[in-house]
């Protein structure tokens, strides 16, 4: 089966390439991916759609289950560091849920796969224990609480069944006589009691073909209405998109580069700087102009790090530290300060201010404390000795992460969650390896980066142990 993808971002060269080698169909390609790929403008129904996450870390996707799926094993096949978090609530999915609590003005809502926000307008006389049917808004795609509503939608590929008597056309479609035509055609074929939304791709298609979807949408509505009736709650009764946080961490950055390098002149490192922003991201696309109006590479790729080692942080500089969980969740470690770079290994200290527990060493944190971290990088890890404010020393802990990016202000990597703590008697531990295979089991890496992580944890505990 042919999947149609919509792909836009920083990374749409590569994931095009990517989806093209994969029976993959690209619907309405940017002028410069028809141009590097020579693709013809297409429209159609679109069955995945990949954007930018606002950090340029990585990408959201939403999609149908199965070309999300088929989605997944590309990425996975190719990227050996990619981390994927699915949503579990699909979008517009529809939901028989049982009412929890009241927290403001909405409703709480047990859906199955999480706990939903019911607005109060919507349902005024709901009370603990209810039944009630809803469906999984856009809005807060992601979010821990998805918001809910009650108006249960039908969509289809160029409808959308309302719950309300009237007749809307998207504003996409800007032909006020093709416009008029499908207000005039809503009106004949809307069944009774709900209205139609025209999608933009409903102005390219006949009206017996737009018959025929508005029938099968109005016999999917009657078949949500049974479902539920006879559905135990919590449960899901229509399932929507699937939606998918992918980060792409050092290691799929540089993949993604070879890949884009395949296509287009592609200097080492461009999906990390274009991650920069600003001045940086610039300067790459005016060196990449360079090298394909016929510059060497090599000399285009010294010039560049000559023009950016200015954005770079020295030694004395402040840098925060940002660890990220697998979960997605992201940690600032605080501000350190940069004592030494030395070819690519940067030593950075840390001084604490608020007493605590050291994770994993099981000793107290005093004011005054202070952590010297030693890291090179794109390595595997980051090795952290802390010590007492007259110089005591504490023990060390060895965070096994991701490859470690440099930024102009920060340090950052994902925690691969096992890590080695060596206390101050020399003992050595591995620890968290119970987490690391739940994450591997829940889908967010693979099986493959899980045991690498682990054998890089065991090579370090073995290291200290000689010691």
């Amino acid at each position: 089966m042919v999947f149609k993808a919509k792909v836009r971002g920083i990374y749409s060269t590569a994931i095009t390439k990517l989806l093209l080698e994969n029976d993959f169909e690209i619907i309405e390609p940017s002028i410069p991916i028809q141009q590097r790929f020579n693709l013809q403008p297409k429209q159609g129904v679109i069955d995945l759609k990949i954007k930018d996450r606002f950090d340029r870390q990585g990408i959201h996707v939403i999609g149908t289950p199965e070309a999300t799926e088929k989605f997944l094993q590309i990425i996975r096949l190719n990227l050996f560091d990619v981390i994927t978090r699915k949503w579990l609530p699909t979008l517009d999915g529809i939901y028989k849920g049982i009412v929890i609590d009241k927290r403001g003005e909405n409703f709480l809502v047990d859906i199955g796969v999480a706990t939903g926000l019911l607005p109060e307008r919507e349902a005024r006389n709901l009370k603990e224990n209810e039944e009630v049917l809803v469906q999984v808004e856009r809005r807060r795609i992601g979010a821990k609480y998805p918001i809910l509503t009650s108006k249960i939608k039908i969509l289809g590929a160029h409808a959308i069944l309302i719950p309300v008597p009237k007749v809307g056309v998207s504003l996409k479609i800007r032909d006020l006589k093709k416009r008029f035509e499908l207000y005039e055609l809503g009106r004949k074929v809307a069944p009774e009691n709900w209205g139609v939304i025209w999608r933009s791709s409903a102005a390219n298609k006949s009206f017996e073909t737009l018959k025929k979807e508005i029938t099968c949408l109005r016999e999917k509505a009657e078949e949500v209405k049974r479902k539920a009736v006879n559905a135990e709650a919590p449960s899901l009764v229509l399932e929507g998109l699937y939606c998918l946080d992918v980060e792409f961490p050092a290691v799929s950055k540089a993949k993604l580069d070879e890949i884009r390098k395949k296509v287009t002149p592609t200097l080492k490192g461009h999906h990390m700087f274009k991650a920069y922003g600003g001045n940086v991201s610039s300067l790459l696309e005016m060196a990449e102009k360079l090298i394909e109006k016929g510059e060497e590479q090599e000399k285009v790729e010294s010039l560049f790090k000559q023009q950016i080692s200015s954005e770079l942080p020295l030694e004395g500089s402040k840098i925060s530290i940002e660890h990220v969980k697998l979960s997605g969740k992201i940690f600032s470690l605080g501000t350190a300060v940069i004592e030494k770079i030395d070819d690519e290994k940067i030593t950075f200290r840390r001084v604490f201010q608020k007493p605590g527990i050291y994770d994993g060493l099981g000793i107290r944190k005093d004011p005054g404390d202070n952590a010297l971290s030693n890291v090179k990088i794109f390595d595997w890890k980051i090795e952290t000795s802390y010590f007492s404010a007259n110089g005591n020393y504490k023990g060390t802990y060895v965070n096994i992460n991701t490859p470690v990016e440099l930024y102009p202000d920060k340090i950052r990597y994902v925690d691969l969650e096992v890590d080695v703590c060596i206390l101050p008697d020399e003992s050595v531990r591995i620890l968290d390896e119970d987490k690391l295979w739940k994450f591997v089991n829940d889908g967010f890496i693979s099986r493959r980066l899980a045991e690498f992580a682990l054998n890089q944890a065991k090579n370090v505990a073995e290291e200290r142990s000689v010691k």
